[in-house]
């Protein structure tokens, strides 16, 4: 029986008769477009079922821009062998720009070109990018590369707004004009998928960027109407920066804003690094939590993980002092009150306009804890729940009034947290 003849050119369809394992890999993309998948899985499975269909790929690779506070773009590549063997996150500086400005995406795009392609073996053979010289080495013989634009939009700089991508084969000869149509088209149908897995991730992202990543799960999980939340038990964190209105008078404000960035990254990245959730920045005020559930059995480890994050803060200020005091600049003064209650977990503001947040009288608490720090020359200070729930060698401070609290609080400090 005759095969189908190959299609006379790239733009014209396949004949039809002779792709039908192809079609499946194709309703197959469409499934997973409607489902809940990750761009790993989609590349993952849309190869190793092309090679099921026979069309020979030996390596693939897809990239994209991502709306994410510490990348630019990043890319997937996966192998015959290995499957996913590189995960490449960039930041559009550095060896990471270097890498796209050398690659035949940069040259697509630059272009406008929606495919390359090119031999790497035989008399035929072109390596010329360094990639190509790579891939010849490791066995390839032939490249095809693309551009799948999102909604007819150009990319303009690192393929913003769409997906580069390329196939690779080992089969002696490389791809024939059959195999070329079949990716064609295929491609189409993956960078479908991958932008409505793509735009997931990236609201994702948004909402981890600008409520955490908590609070953004349960935003997305439809909890955005006014009062919807859930009372939390949790360790509450509050922390502060000293003489900031002096430091923004007397500062450029691109200098101001760079130093409470500074601080920022020595409150806010010790709570995250150490598993706490950071819900608000109220100037240069830090409100975080160490919630009581899922992670923490008790009140005991919570207060434990939130002490390390103190102590990770204290130290991270240290340095910014020293680095400052090397640059001839005054030390940054700071507090931090921590305390232990249970807290409205949710949306709070007008119907048109909410904020995830906590709030109760353990969150205003905290506050006044911290306050304290100014009056009694300590950094770190903990209320009585706190130091009830963990033990260690506590120095009490005497019982304070709170503003806006009933009783006085009796309050603590630890010795090895500096003055």
């Amino acid at each position: 029986m005759d095969s189908d003849p190959a299609p006379k050119s790239l733009t014209e369809p396949a004949p039809s008769g002779g792709n039908t394992l192809v079609d499946t890999v194709a309703d197959w993309l469409m499934e997973q477009a409607l489902g809940t998948t990750s761009v790993e899985n989609l590349l993952d499975q849309c190869s190793l079922r092309l090679n099921a269909a026979g069309i020979p790929v030996w390596r693939a690779n897809i990239g994209f821009q991502i709306l994410h506070p510490l990348y630019h773009a990043m890319s997937l590549t996966w192998n015959r062998e290995t499957g996913i063997e590189e995960t490449s996150q960039f930041t559009g500086t550095g060896d990471s720009s270097d890498m796209w400005q050398r690659s035949p995406q940069r040259y697509l795009v630059e272009n406008n070109l929606p495919f390359l392609r090119r031999k790497l073996s035989g008399p035929e053979a072109n390596l010329d990018f360094d990639l190509f010289a790579d891939l010849e080495k490791r066995g390839a013989t032939d490249y095809f590369g693309y551009v799948v634009p999102f909604s007819g939009d150009d990319f303009g700089e690192y393929h913003a707004n769409g997906v580069v991508g390329s196939w690779a084969t080992d089969r002696p000869g490389g791809f024939n004009d059959g195999d070329l149509q079949s990716l064609l088209r295929i491609q189409q149908r993956l960078a479908v998928a991958c932008k409505m897995v793509i735009k997931e991730q990236i609201t994702k992202n948004v909402l981890a960027a600008y409520l955490g990543p908590d609070a953004g799960k349960q935003v997305l999980s439809g909890q955005i109407k006014l009062g919807d939340g859930e009372t939390t038990h949790a360790v509450i964190w509050f922390s502060d920066l000293r003489n900031s209105s002096g430091l923004a008078d007397t500062l450029p404000p691109e200098d101001f804003i760079t130093l409470i960035n500074e601080y920022f990254q020595c409150m806010a990245g010790a709570v995250l690094e150490n598993n706490g959730e950071v819900l608000r920045f109220i100037g240069d005020a830090v409100l975080a939590i160490f919630p009581i559930r899922g992670g923490h059995e008790d009140e005991k480890d919570a207060c434990a993980t939130a002490l390390a994050a103190a102590r990770d803060a204290v130290e991270r200020m240290a340095e910014l002092n020293k680095s400052r005091k090397a640059d001839k600049k005054d030390p940054l003064g700071f507090g931090i009150g921590l305390h232990v209650g249970d807290v409205m977990y949710g949306n709070i503001g007008v119907p048109e306009r909410v904020e995830f947040s906590v709030v109760g009288p353990a969150a205003n608490e905290a506050a006044r804890i911290e306050t304290l720090t100014k009056t009694l020359g300590r950094q770190v200070i903990f209320s009585d729940h706190f130091a009830a729930a963990l033990d260690a060698e506590w120095q009490s401070l005497g019982k304070h009034e709170l503003r806006g609290v009933g009783d006085p609080m009796e309050v603590f400090y630890l010795q090895d947290l500096g003055d």
